[in-house]
């Protein structure tokens, strides 16, 4: 969409991050998952407190997609010892791409794609890495396009669901 514009998230807008990553994610993937498990991970992973220690992180970025000052969906990035699995110095991990699901197919999730290669150029890592539930072929496949491949596989845990994520890395050095 060409009136979206990527803007990086501070602390004041914790509301905000907070509001658009439980919608995100809920539309994701509350249909493959039990309702107490979502609720769960929905109140944990997205709480002011976890939010407030991320967005402090000097190692954790966040930006939001905007349209019209209304935020339709948003990107984390991760280098060093804030990446959640690979703690490689010389990597960047996206640990989230999210984006409303009325503007899916609208090219938001790319520009927001395209803002973490430019973070990942500017901090000269060797490569790009991220998990993708292996039920989510719509990520999968958006990640594919993009030139990454698979080279492992570890467990998320959902509430009490363990769920397979695919290891997937784009090198570009």
């Amino acid at each position: 969409m060409e009136n979206t514009k990527i803007k990086r998230v501070t602390v004041n807008e914790i509301d905000q991050l907070q509001k658009i990553g439980r919608q995100t994610f809920a539309e994701t993937f509350s249909s493959g998952n039990s309702e107490e498990n979502m609720k769960d991970y929905l109140e944990k992973g997205f709480s002011t407190e976890k939010l407030t220690t991320e967005l402090v992180d000097k190692n954790s970025e966040f930006y939001f997609a905007l349209t019209d000052n209304r935020v339709i969906g948003y990107l984390k990035v991760n280098v060093g010892q804030s990446q959640t699995e690979i703690k490689d110095e010389n990597a960047l991990e996206i640990e989230r791409i999210y984006v409303l699901k009325e503007f899916h197919g609208k090219k938001v999730g790319q520009l927001l794609y395209d803002k973490a290669m430019e973070v990942s150029l500017q901090r000269n890592v060797d490569y790009v890495w991220l998990g993708v539930w292996e039920e989510n072929s719509r990520a999968l496949k958006f990640y594919k396009k993009n030139g990454f491949v698979e080279f492992s596989k570890h467990i998320f845990r959902l509430g009490n669901d363990e769920q397979t994520d695919i290891m997937m890395k784009l090198h570009l050095k």
